[in-house]
Formats: C-alpha cells, structure tokens, sequence
C-alpha cells in the first residue's frame, strides 16, 4: 500500500491530507493547538483513529503515539553524529534513516520491511511517500512519519 503524505500550503496548524495510489483521501491529520505538537489522525470519513503528541520539556525531541486513546507507543531522537536516529518503541519494530534524513525504513523484529517513508524534493509542502507492507500497519507507519515530521520541524525551529 502506498500512501502520499502532504502538508497543506495555508493552515495555522500542522495540518496533513495523506491520499491512496489513486488520489483519493484515506486520512486526514489536523494540529490541534498545545505546548508542543499535537496531531489528530482522522479517517476519510472524519473518525478520530489516533493521536501523536509531542513531550515538552525534553532534550531531544520525543513522541507518544495513541491509537484511539490507547497508548500505542513512543518515538524519541537519539543523539548522534551522522545519521539521524530514532527509537521506536511501536511494535517491535525498528528504524533507521539515511544521512539526509529524507529517507527512512521500518523493521519488524525479524529484520522484514514494514514500512519506507521518503521525502519528495522540490514541493511547496512537506511531501513524503509511504509504502507499507501490509494495510493494517498503515496508521502506525503513519504515526511515525508524522512524528519524524514535527521532530524535524522542531529542531529547525
């Protein structure tokens, strides 16, 4: 399944539609107003599915993820040189990102692929593409990309 992120151009808040390979709105994401990120994942239908929220008062950027209003699990940035790093605790699964940090991979335990998140250059907008594997591991791929996403913008900021 492949998913395409995009960052609406005019919204006070974080604000994200995510389309299907056929153009057609599977989810929508809006920012709700708090300290910290707040991102409120919607189906095409408007249901509230899930929640990534931003810690504050933290030295590096992390991210607790709800699904419904079950806690799912957290992201958090590593501290490193080179590479961008996170800790995913969702799962089981691990990430890892390219120097760019315009390219990620999910792993389940056993090392198979999840998920990829790509940035898309030369938009407007933050765009990003998502494959996932399997469809039911789309709200969590989704999850975390949003929250590598406000990690990013965090740290410009």
């Amino acid at each position: 399944m492949r998913l395409l992120f995009k960052q609406r151009f005019f919204s006070w808040f974080d604000s994200y539609d995510i389309y299907d390979e056929e153009g057609r709105t599977v989810f929508t994401v809006q920012g709700r107003l708090a300290w910290g990120h707040c991102l409120e994942i919607h189906d095409g239908a408007g249901g509230h599915i899930g929640t990534v929220k931003e810690e504050v008062l933290t030295f590096l950027p992390r991210f607790r993820l709800y699904l419904g209003g079950s806690y799912a699990g957290e992201i958090r940035k590593e501290l490193t040189l080179f590479r961008p790093s996170f800790r995913l605790d969702l799962n089981g699964w691990r990430i890892q990102g390219n120097f760019l940090e315009w390219d990620y991979e999910i792993e389940d335990e056993a090392g198979r692929r999840v998920a990829s998140l790509s940035k898309q250059l030369f938009n407007w907008t933050d765009t990003y593409v998502i494959d996932v594997e399997r469809e039911q591991d789309a709200v969590y791929a989704l999850m975390v990309a949003l929250a590598i996403d406000a990690a990013k913008c965090s740290q410009s900021n």
